[in-house]
This record gives C-alpha cells, sequence and structure tokens, in this order.
C-alpha cells in the first residue's frame, strides 16, 4: 500500500474499500448466471434479491468514497475473481440439477464468507479512523451479507443438500 497512498490505516481502509467496490462489481455479474443455472426456485430468487442487494452495497459503498473526499473506483478482487471462477467452473459440470443447486449454494457462501470477513475488517477500521458514517454504512452491508449467508444455508439444509444425496443414491 505504501506505493498507492502512503502506510496509514486510513489508506488501507481505501484500499480495501476499493477491493469490496471491485468485489461486488464481479458479483453483480456473477448472480444473474447464477440464478439462471438453479433449478430451484426458492434458490433462484435468493441469488436475484442478493444481486438487489448487491447493486444497493455497490450505492452504499459509493457512499462512503463521498464521505471520505475519495472517488470511487475499484481495485481488482482476486479473492472473489477466484470464487466467481470456481463457480464458472461449477456451471460446466454435468451435475444432475439438485447436485448443480447444491453447489451454486457453496459458491455462494463462499462469496458472503469472503464478504464478511472483508466487511467486518472495513467497519472495525472505519471506527478506529474516526469515521462514524462509514461504519454505519458498511455495517448494513455486513448484516445483509449476513442475512444472505443464513438464507442460502436455510436453502441448503431445507432439502437442496439430500435431494443431491438422494439424487447420487438412485444412481448407485
Amino acid at each position: 500500500m505504501p506505493g498507492e497512498h502512503g502506510s496509514t490505516l486510513r489508506d488501507a481502509f481505501i484500499v480495501e474499500l476499493r477491493d469490496c467496490y471491485d468485489a461486488e462489481k464481479q458479483l453483480s455479474r456473477a448472480l444473474p448466471k447464477m440464478a439462471r443455472a438453479s433449478s430451484s426456485i426458492e434458490l433462484r430468487t435468493a441469488f436475484e434479491d442478493h444481486l438487489q442487494e448487491t447493486r444497493e452495497h455497490i450505492a452504499r459503498l459509493e457512499r462512503v468514497f463521498r464521505t471520505l473526499q475519495e472517488k470511487p473506483h475499484g481495485r481488482r478482487c482476486e479473492g472473489i475473481a477466484g470464487i466467481v471462477e470456481e463457480s464458472d467452473h461449477v456451471l460446466h459440470e454435468d451435475f444432475d440439477e439438485s447436485t448443480l443447486d447444491a453447489c451454486l449454494i457453496a459458491s455462494g457462501r463462499r462469496a458472503e464468507h469472503y464478504e464478511m470477513a472483508a466487511y467486518g475488517t472495513l467497519v472495525a477500521w472505519a471506527r478506529a479512523i474516526g469515521q462514524p458514517q462509514a461504519a454505519e454504512l458498511l455495517d448494513q452491508t455486513l448484516e445483509e451479507e449476513k442475512a444472505a449467508d443464513r438464507k442460502l444455508s436455510e436453502l441448503a439444509e431445507s432439502g437442496i443438500d439430500q435431494e443431491a444425496a438422494d439424487s447420487a443414491h438412485q444412481e448407485e
């Protein structure tokens, strides 16, 4: 980070914000593909709902940038890029519908956990550098990411994982 801004926690905060901004942009492109690939109506709806939230997350990050008097732009988020790439690989596997849905849930949860870690850090750093408005906005996103993860987990536990397991037993 010293080459990009300097070496303060505020500088690291800006770099992390840019990483999250890019991550949200990447996810806004990946979620429609995941929704289309879902055979479960509930899973498709969860991905579509989270796409709307992701668009709100992007707008919220832009507000955070403005509160810091920084231009909103991303910095390539390699972590989410890897998760999205893995998700794309899953879409090209020859899985039955329920197994594909289970794999899509796993991909979605990986992304949510990455984002929860990133936003948790940003909230703490915003508070540490005296940016309560940014902390509040970022905490709102963190809570939505946690809720999305819970929703995906509930979908898996409500039968999607079991359907995938049952379909595997039928083939044996």
